[in-house]
């Protein structure tokens, strides 16, 4: 999606260890206007797959779940990463590794937001190592539910996430596929 490639070019940072940070328009200061287009590509790449819930994780991929939602008209469930006492009742957990802070959680969804009859769209900020995809993948298998696909607005195509999810037969749609060239120049695939 060249308004996405564009807006990256722009006004994001590659840091050391291959972290792209767009924190000034899409996951920490967030343009509405951009990421209404995002959710209105994500409708029109997944929108005649009977989508009943979108899933993802706290706290980046909210924000952009929550406009993709208004395009289906569908509930957005987002997995929690900490305990809380507002959890009750029955719970699917998976584990899952962020590759931005080298960190292990427990991700936590309580089982009455997904059921065997939910069809659900993944959607997240990035993909890096596919590790958040694991763990929402993990929680829909537990559910019963049947996985649609998956919608990331930034893979990065030099780590191997999306070519693991591209293997296993999963619908994957990626908006921007950054990668790095000999000199550690972004481009895009």
């Amino acid at each position: 999606m060249k308004l996405l490639e564009d807006r990256i070019l722009r006004d994001g940072v590659l840091k050391e260890g291959g972290i792209v940070k767009v924190d000034s328009f899409l996951n920490h200061q967030m343009d509405i206007g951009l990421i209404n287009e995002l959710g209105r590509e994500f409708y029109r790449l997944f929108g005649k797959d009977g989508i009943t819930k979108i899933l993802t994780v706290e706290a980046s991929g909210i924000g952009i779940a929550c406009i993709t939602a208004q395009y289906f008209g569908v509930p957005v469930v987002f997995a929690k990463k900490s305990e809380s006492k507002n959890l009750d009742g029955d719970i699917y957990t998976a584990k899952v590794v962020s590759y931005t802070k080298g960190k292990e959680y427990t991700i936590r969804v309580e089982k009455k937001f997904i059921s065997p009859d939910d069809r659900i769209l993944i959607i997240d900020d990035f993909l890096a190592k596919g590790k958040a995809f694991f763990g929402l993948k993990d929680i829909v298998d537990q559910a019963g539910a049947t996985l649609c696909g998956v919608g990331i607005c930034i893979e990065k195509g030099f780590q191997e996430g999306g070519r693991l999810i591209r293997e296993m037969g999963v619908h994957l749609e990626s908006l921007a596929v950054v990668e790095l060239d000999e000199k550690g120049n972004i481009y895009f695939k």
